[in-house]
């Protein structure tokens, strides 16, 4: 991109927002000139991942790059038409009788929609319809069209007067995915004595030319243009009673009843007495949540079980005994239970992991498509542990509107808080899509998701029982944890009055917001030449490296200066670079196959947080606008919705948990080192996507210490991962962020969006000095009334 951009050529770039084409077409035009994503990434300014983001709609161009990436495209578009699809002739009953051009309409015939091998509709990226023009993510012999009802014709009118048809209401015609499609509606009409001959276009233009005597207004994006695509809009009409109910005991003792998401009464309730009505009953009513990827896969339903419930049901309590109990320390009732029979007897089956706290119950039926409903059991320990901190005596609707909270704004729960949030990543990244090839149906790759199958990390990125680690020398791992690191006092810092704890809000999903991250096998390459764009390990010596002795080294989890030869992550090396460092690897372990994997999963999990912030009275202004009403907000906050600040809790725990799954430990007992387990079968198991994101994290805090020593003169004595304390006169927050001048300084920038800072609490200075004494970090003791910030 030409540096010093014209500010005619800016304001034209910003009048061209209209003359890119659908993200396909921008795809097929790079494809079609045989040039590579980080090779118009180069020439339009932009990183290789942005060019990706616009290709698959994820993100549009903005000005200045927008202006040159539009030319290109008007370039490749003249050289490389798109070729024209054949005028579709299907005239729907409706309109048979409408004369086109003067010609006899033809019969009405009907047209099915490509489908996918399990009968599904196979959906694509946006695309003119062939029949109206509006975008369609459906297809039919390869060409972009809509399903029944949802064409509109246009009236027989002057050429230059026709506006595009308006969309149709998706709730009105989205069918069910069993249901049969409705014929192809029919092409717009010509008006008198006009042919269907295409418009021409002008050379280099990717649009019609405009008439001589009138030029279309632009055209404006209706409600239903704006709304959810096609395929967002069928599933959620699948669930009509949303992701999940409680079950519990009715008032009168005599009959079950269901609460739903929103803590309302389900109009029924099992009638049976056995597991399996409960499944057919949650099956019937149609509960269930509609997936989040076009290629992925809705939701199981979720049947949560009171204590009452349970008893109800015929199923033991908790207990010791293991002929009458149900005995935590085994997970799952003993296969001979009778509980468990009646579930088989009746033609359902359990996963490997049994009837227990979270379980599944499934049938595959005769068209193929499994059926399957998630049980939870809060008697037997499903929601007492795993990030989930519910209320104590929380009845059975107000259970349900917790629970239901969190299904809309995260995920329907499938276990812990950390295997929801791993099931999220890969509810929004799914692995594989059916594909149509010439041979059938197949199962293709879904561009920017990691494949299905997992492979090996590096050698040294795996934990020391990990098959690939034994007899790895020591000091050859990677090293990546948090920081844990406080020093001396300094006098000026003695003679404060307090110390003051800021704590970084969700710093480890603020992390991983468009990170590069691996999407393929490492490749071992000696001698290599270091690339910030391309994630890794590599071994190299930062031992060299000045950096500021009042704070934490960002090189090691002890906060200490490197004394050697060490193995990096791409994050760490980029960084010292950054800091005026010369890097010459020795070895690297590097994924060519990368892209910004957890980007849809930070931002939904960040809508969620900011959301419940929100509703807990913590507006994301709130800080810009008012600092101080921001800091009695958060004082505050303990005293919100006790239903909220649960749900608040389990989204933390989400994001922290998840992370944590990229790198799980075994599990059980009799467990011998070098030998498998079960997390490495996972795709998403892979050490160097957790050692990024946390690298990123304690970056970043690097990089706000130093900005902020050089804004206000403080420097932080201690760090615990994200809670950074610093000497202050005063016992709040504001006393350390205020500049000089007056202004709040924007290096710990104070406010709830992640990223940014909140007061994590304060205590005298002689207290701090005494814990400092006995060699213990103060960080971990900041917290008024507990040790650890509860982010972390």
């Amino acid at each position: 991109m030409t540096e010093g951009i014209d500010p005619i050529d800016a304001l034209l770039a910003e009048i061209d927002e209209e003359e890119l084409p659908p993200p396909a077409e921008r795809k097929r035009l790079r494809l079609a000139a045989k040039l590579t994503r980080g090779r118009v990434a180069e020439r339009v300014g932009v990183r290789e991942e942005t060019i990706w983001a616009w290709e698959t709609g994820r993100s549009d161009p903005r000005p200045p790059q927008r202006g040159d990436y539009a030319r290109l495209l008007r370039g490749l578009a003249a050289r490389f038409p798109a070729p024209q699809p054949p005028v579709a002739t299907v005239v729907p009953e409706a309109f048979a009788a409408a004369p086109v051009a003067e010609q006899p309409a033809p019969a009405a015939q009907p047209v099915m929609l490509d489908q996918n091998p399990d009968g599904s509709l196979l959906m694509a990226a946006p695309a003119p319809c062939v029949q109206c023009g509006q975008p369609s993510v459906y297809r039919a012999q390869g060409h972009p069209m809509h399903l029944g009802g949802f064409c509109r014709p246009v009236a027989a009118v002057p050429a230059v007067q026709q506006q595009p048809a308006p969309v149709a209401p998706a709730a009105a015609t989205a069918p069910e995915p069993a249901a049969s499609v409705a014929p192809v509606a029919a092409p717009r009409q010509a008006a008198p004595g006009a042919t269907l001959a295409a418009e021409p276009r002008r050379p280099g233009s990717s649009r019609p030319a405009a008439s001589s005597r009138a030029r279309k207004a632009p055209v404006k994006k209706t409600a239903a243009a704006e709304g959810p695509a096609d395929w967002e809009q069928a599933a959620s009409a699948r669930f009509p009673a949303g992701p999940l109910a409680v079950l519990d005991v009715a008032p009168t003792g005599r009959a079950l009843v269901a609460y739903l998401a929103d803590g309302t009464q389900a109009p029924t309730a099992p009638t049976g007495r056995t597991l399996a009505d409960v499944v057919e009953w949650a099956l019937e009513v149609k509960l269930g949540s509609p997936r989040l990827h076009r290629h992925g896969k809705d939701g199981d339903a979720l049947v949560v079980l009171t204590d009452a419930a349970l008893a109800e049901l015929g199923l033991p309590p908790m207990g010791r005994d293991e002929k009458k109990d149900f005995v935590q320390r085994l997970g799952q009732l003993p296969k001979t239970h009778k509980a468990v029979k009646q579930v088989e007897k009746a033609g359902w089956l359990l996963t490997q992991r049994g009837l227990g706290p979270w379980a599944r119950v499934y049938r595959t039926p005769e068209d193929g498509k499994r059926q399957c409903v998630q049980l939870c059991i809060p008697g037997w320990g499903a929601l007492a542990t795993g990030g989930w901190a519910i209320p104590d005596g929380l009845a059975a609707p107000e259970l349900a509107r917790l629970l239901g909270t969190y299904a809309k704004r995260v995920l329907t729960p499938r276990g812990s808080t950390a295997v929801s949030g791993l099931e999220l990543v890969t509810a929004l990244r799914p692995p594989t899509r059916a594909v149509r090839t010439e041979a059938g149906w197949t199962s293709g790759a879904v561009e920017g998701s990691r494949p299905k199958d997992a492979f090996d990390p590096a050698p040294p990125e795996v934990l020391d029982v990990h098959p690939l680690a034994q007899g790895r020398e020591s000091g050859g791992e990677l090293v990546t944890e948090a920081w844990d690191w406080h020093r001396e006092l300094a006098d000026t810092e003695k003679r404060s009055a307090w110390a003051v704890g800021l704590d970084v809000n969700m710093a480890f999903l603020a992390a991983a917001g468009r990170l590069t991250l691996p999407l393929g096998p490492p490749v071992h390459v000696v001698n290599p030449v270091f690339d910030p764009k391309i994630p890794g390990s590599w071994l190299a010596d930062l031992s060299g490296l000045d950096t500021n002795p009042l704070l934490p080294s960002p090189f090691t989890a002890d906060g200490e200066r490197p004394t050697g030869p060490a193995w990096y992550s791409t994050v760490k090396l980029a960084y010292a670079v950054e800091l005026g460092a010369r890097v010459q690897p020795v070895e690297a372990y590097l994924r060519y196959e990368h892209g910004p994997y957890l980007d849809p999963w930070h931002k939904h999990l960040r809508a969620a947080y900011l959301d419940t912030m929100a509703a807990l009275g913590v507006p994301l202004t709130l800080a810009d606008t008012d600092p101080l009403a921001f800091l009695n907000a958060m004082a505050a906050l303990k005293q919100g919705d006790p239903a909220e600040l649960a749900v608040l809790t389990a989204i933390k725990q989400t994001a922290k948990g998840t992370i944590g799954k990229m790198r799980e430990r075994p599990r059980g007992h009799g467990y011998k080192p070098g030998e498998r387990w079960a997390a490495l079968e996972r795709s998403t198991w892979d050490p160097l996507m957790r050692a990024l994101v946390i690298d990123t994290a304690t970056v970043n805090l690097h990089r706000k210490l130093r900005k902020m020593a050089g804004d206000t003169g403080l420097h932080c004595f201690a760090v615990l991962s994200d809670c950074a304390v610093f000497a202050s006169p005063g016992p709040g927050a504001l006393d350390i962020l205020t500049k000089a001048d007056g202004t709040l300084t924007t290096s710990l920038r104070l406010g709830v969006s992640p990223g940014m800072v909140k007061f994590e609490g304060s205590r005298p200075m002689t207290e701090i000095a005494e814990l400092i004494a006995d060699d213990t970090n103060p960080a971990r003791h900041i917290k008024t009334g507990g040790i650890v910030s509860a982010d972390e």
